[in-house]
């Protein structure tokens, strides 16, 4: 009992009926523009981690000698 495609199109002629071309081309953009926004967040919060995932590491070394010692 599967959904043919001539059912999915008597759907979306219903859907453009109700609804119009023009508000359904608006929540299209509108849809559009919030995965958009969602998206830049995901990377803006993955770029946050991964800088202060690299602050947080220390820093490998050996001193050698103390600045200002006299002797």
């Amino acid at each position: 009992m599967g959904i043919s495609v001539t059912k999915l199109l008597i759907v979306l002629v219903i859907i453009i009926v109700v609804f119009g071309t023009k508000r359904l081309k608006n929540v299209g953009a509108d849809l559009g523009g919030a995965i958009k926004s969602f998206r830049s967040a995901i990377r803006e919060e993955e770029e946050k981690d991964t800088a202060k995932a690299s602050e947080d590491k220390p820093i490998d070394g050996e001193v050698t000698s103390k600045k200002g010692d006299n002797g």
